[in-house]
């Protein structure tokens, strides 16, 4: 593989396209150790540096999404969508959205992350509940989505294991902005997923991730091209963050305004967060036909206790105290 590796990171080098065999050559090689941490280093700083196409993209996300399990929620029979933020101060829609979305009737199976540079995860929020395990396996996951609507876990170890190598080369070599690189590992998790559908709420702004809103526009256009191109329905939402979403800060304090948006509460920027990205992810499951229906139904949900239900079953589901 040696000589074939660096004879791809010169094209790639050189601003010229890999094919997608090319592409899968370079992530199969780097999981069976036939390609360098050096090398792959050398290969991800020509994609900073030049870029590579959206069929590269496709490429590079899908070997990184086969690199491991690919969840089976076939036994889910409904349209499954899940939601992806790239992250700001206070962000804690998907503690709310998730019950929300599943009691209006989509199955919302979500794989979520812990805290980014100053931006807490939802995991760390969610295990503020006590007893709340976010380490639970595949099978279980699967259940408590098609028993509950909706289960939240952390990435395991068998999820997209080629991502989590490769964003620690990235993390140490100055790579991590690049906007191909973003896409492929964003997507290559959620797919594993075994979604049908994916929202994603690109945030930018002085509290966001993202902080420049054309470089906010770009990632979220690459993210639908590229989940597009996957197979999936993929709607991106580009939502301000100029300030901590809500009122609340802290992981617990967070966990608790979340729950304030199920018992018909909650401060209004983040119900209406909440509700927008909601009534898109209706659309996407199929259940709703427009931005007004959508949000109709997740206020009835919202209203008549539903979510709220859904939400403490899943909690009990995951072994916390609802």
């Amino acid at each position: 593989m040696s000589s074939s590796i660096v004879e791809l990171i010169a094209k790639t080098r050189d601003g010229v396209d890999l094919s997608a065999a090319e592409v899968r050559a370079i992530v199969d090689g780097f999981c069976r150790g036939e390609v360098a941490d050096y090398q792959l280093t050398a290969w991800l700083m020509a994609v900073y540096l030049r870029g590579i196409s959206d069929a590269a993209t496709v490429a590079l996300t899908e070997a990184m999404l086969h690199s491991g399990t690919v969840v089976d929620l076939s036994s889910v029979k409904k349209t499954k969508v899940d939601k992806h933020s790239t992250g700001g101060v206070g962000d804690k829609v998907s503690i709310c959205l998730a019950p929300l979305v599943a009691a209006a009737g989509v199955p919302v199976p979500m794989v979520s992350g812990r805290g980014l540079g100053h931006t807490g995860g939802t995991l760390d929020k969610l295990e503020a509940i006590p007893g709340f395990s976010t380490e639970l396996g595949i099978e279980d996951f699967t259940r408590i989505v098609r028993d509950v609507g909706t289960s939240m876990i952390g990435q395991t170890k068998d999820i997209a294991p080629a991502d989590k190598r490769i964003y620690a080369l990235r993390d140490v070599t100055a790579t991590v902005e690049s906007i191909p690189l973003i896409v492929a590992s964003i997507l290559s998790k959620k797919l594993a997923e075994g979604i049908d559908g994916l929202v994603l709420d690109v945030k930018v702004g002085r509290g966001a991730f993202m902080k420049d809103e054309a470089r906010a526009r770009a990632l979220a256009e690459a993210l639908v091209r590229v989940g597009t191109g996957a197979g999936k329905r993929v709607v991106a939402v580009l939502t301000r963050m100029d300030a901590p979403l809500g009122h609340a800060v802290g992981n617990a304090n967070e966990t608790r305004e979340a729950i304030e948006v199920l018992h018909g509460k909650g401060p209004a920027d983040l119900v209406e967060c909440t509700m927008v990205l909601g009534a898109e992810m209706l659309m996407v499951g199929g259940v709703a036909r427009t931005v007004e229906e959508g949000r109709e139904q997740l206020e009835k949900v919202r209203r008549d206790g539903t979510a709220l239900d859904t939400f403490k079953r899943m909690v009990k589901e995951h072994h916390g105290d609802p």
